[in-house]
């Protein structure tokens, strides 16, 4: 009888947090509710035996982690292409209207907050995940388990994933900071940044002290659960249990999409919650896969920023830096202000012209905001503050750091320092080096390579991978430990096992990007066989310019460039392309192929993969240079194009057999 009452109690429980927290209908008293809990935690102490993962008990927190373990995502979770004008969005408009399509939109609140992703079993959360780089994100599954809003149990037994934000509301974070400022602690500046840090909490108390907020937005593969159109998506998953944001609208075109904008605008300081911009998403789905992908965002939706909030601060100094190419770069020294929640100190003048351009001096009153609301930017002058005390702007003529006299290359606007071994340059390499596209070595992040560097435990590439050296060094540091420590090191020896492709974009050669790097390591496999490469050889990749090729010879031509690589060798550092290989086959070898319509057999990515894997590439857009179209059900304008210039077509079930 106490289990049947315990499970009863599961019921109620549950059903009143979702009245409660998703509906914003509550359906029993506070003090009902309360009366309920204690009852269900009472005989679940009695018999932890009986304690079922659904239960609201376990939205408490009290699991500790380590650290956080590492998810590759099933399907990438991709970011989405920025507009900040009204012009943009029309643009945007106009290229979808392009491909013959005219299509409904949904408006969703872009809440400020991070990207999640739940997967669930049998209606069973199993895990969460942030977005990390869109195909590696970090389990937080312990954290998330704390949010009430976030089922733990679906209203189906079903296998889905989902996606959404985790944010903090306003209220919230006010209460904290009162909480805080009498304990005499640090307060927590902005929302997001506070809905980050509970996130990444290894103690999930903490987290669930926090009271974090969940939105979900987004169903990855729809047509898998007869699902056709975005708003369809939306809606199933409301019934599943999920807290979905009342503010989405589906409009007919762009016009009320922009009318949704300005109205959303105006009350945007008055919702409970911050929001930085507005999503806009085609809302057929076939529609969407129509219109696909770049490398990067879904040419299917975009996110319009609000105008960033400007402030006043003063120009105090313009200091330079040496970036990893010996670029030199005036930053703005200001007065700290808090801007869009963040406090700002510094940004970025980018070169002489656009100082002079601003018409800036130091003991300038400016006017400053974050570009997107992210990157700090100085916005111009405020002349009428003029005291006459201000000091005109010089652009200086040797490098900060080694004194070496600065050189301008022709045509260009930017200052360089030619000196390759000037130390600030040889630190910019370093940080390279370790970057998430490059090497990915978790716990080196900017400020502690610099450190690393000033302390004289990293002077160069091979000595990330000696740092175990200076282990009892390290955590007698202020702010390390043996835990993180031996994180980071742990860190270290797992980017040994890198495919090529990450070293060969880490050494940081000019004009090879990380998809460039991934081309030249599928065509040359090994290192030793790049570090030999002509460049009449790499020419003849496709993708591959002059530029390029000039770039990767005169990088191998330099002795310490080399004796660097046999050292990281030596160190053990993996030097083969370890990715899917590339196979010589007749039907694919050195051609281009374009997807188009819905595909029943493959997903597109999977498409592209084997195609890439025989030897052919995949492009957006039919051309007389196209050699292939493959097409699957409602092909559209692609189809017609190749059909009007004579390109080969084939069915997707021809695909298949030919890569068979």
């Amino acid at each position: 009888m106490m289990q049947e009452r315990m499970n009863e109690l599961i019921d109620i429980i549950n059903e009143a947090d979702y009245n409660y927290h998703t509906l914003d209908n509550p359906t029993i008293t506070d003090q009902e509710y309360d009366k309920y809990l204690r009852e269900l935690f009472e005989i679940e102490e009695e018999h932890p035996e009986w304690i079922r993962e659904d239960s609201p008990t376990q939205h408490a927190g009290g699991k500790i982690i380590d650290g956080f373990e590492k998810v590759t995502h099933k399907i990438p979770m991709m970011s989405l292409s920025d507009v900040f004008s009204e012009q943009e969005l029309i643009a945007f408009n106009d290229r979808i209207e392009k491909e013959g399509i005219h299509p409904e939109y949904m408006c969703e609140l872009k809440i400020d907050g991070l990207s999640v992703s739940l997967l669930y079993e049998k209606g069973k959360l199993i895990r969460a995940a942030t977005r990390g780089d869109g195909t590696t994100g970090e389990d937080i599954t312990h954290n998330v388990k704390t949010i009430k809003v976030i089922p733990l149990k679906l209203k189906e037994k079903i296998d889905i994933e989902v996606r959404g934000e985790i944010f903090m509301n306003k209220k919230t974070l006010e209460e904290l900071n009162e909480k805080r400022k009498e304990k005499g602690e640090p307060l927590l500046q902005n929302c997001r940044n506070a809905a980050a840090g509970s996130i990444r909490q290894l103690d999930s108390k903490v987290a669930a002290k926090r009271k974090l907020d969940n939105f979900i937005y987004h169903l990855p593969n729809p047509l898998d659960y007869g699902l056709n159109t975005h708003e369809e998506a939306i809606n199933y998953m409301k019934e599943l249990g999920f807290k979905i944001n009342p503010n989405n609208r589906l409009v007919k075109n762009i016009k009320e999409v922009i009318e949704f904008i300005e109205e959303k605008g105006k009350i945007r300081d008055s919702l409970p919650y911050d929001i930085d911009g507005v999503v806009i998403k085609v809302n057929d789905i076939r529609q969407q896969q129509k219109l696909g992908y770049t490398a990067k965002y879904p040419k299917w939706a975009t996110a319009y920023k609000f105008p960033a909030v400007e402030v006043l601060t003063k120009l105090t100094d313009i200091i330079f830096t040496v970036g990893r190419t010996g670029q030199i770069t005036p930053n703005a020294v200001l007065e700290p202000v808090i801007v869009a929640g963040s406090t700002i100190s510094r940004a970025t003048l980018h070169n002489e012209e656009y100082v002079k351009e601003k018409e800036l001096k130091i003991g300038d009153i400016v006017s400053i905001r974050k570009a997107g609301d992210v990157i700090p930017e100085v916005v111009e002058v405020k002349k009428e503050r003029r005291t006459g005390k201000e000091k005109d702007f010089s652009m200086i003529e040797e490098c900060p750091m080694c004194h070496t006299k600065l050189v301008k290359k022709e045509g260009q606007v930017d200052y360089y320092c030619p000196n390759e071994k000037c130390p600030a340059r040889h630190t910019e390499s370093l940080i390279h080096f370790v970057s998430r596209d490059a090497m990915n070595i978790d716990g080196l992040g900017d400020r502690i390579m610099e450190d690393f560097y000033n302390f004289g435990f990293i002077g160069n590439i091979a000595d990330i991978y000696s740092l175990k050296q200076h282990e009892k060094d390290l955590i007698r540091l202020e702010g390390y430990g043996d835990k993180s420590v031996s994180n980071l090191l742990e860190a270290i020896e797992k980017s040994k096992e890198n495919s090529l492709e990450r070293l060969i974009f880490a050494l940081g050669i000019p004009h090879v990007g990380a998809k460039t790097a991934k081309i030249l390591a599928q065509n040359f496999k090994t290192m030793d066989s790049f570090e030999q490469a002509t460049e009449e050889e790499l020419v003849k990749i496709p993708d591959i310019g002059g530029i390029i090729a000039k770039s990767i010879t005169n990088y191998f031509s330099k002795d310490h460039n080399k004796a660097m690589i046999e050292e990281l060798k030596e160190l053990g550092i993996n030097m083969n392309y370890l990715g899917q290989e590339v196979e010589e086959n007749v039907d694919f070898s050195g051609k281009t192929f374009v997807l188009t319509g819905s595909l029943q057999l493959f997903t597109r990515d999977e498409a592209s993969e084997k195609i890439e894997s025989l030897g052919g590439k995949t492009v957006n857009s039919v051309s007389k240079k196209t050699s292939v179209v493959i097409v699957g059900v409602n092909p559209g304008s692609k189809y017609q194009k190749a059909q009007e210039l004579g390109i080969e077509i084939w069915t997707e079930e021809e695909f298949q057999e030919k890569i068979s």
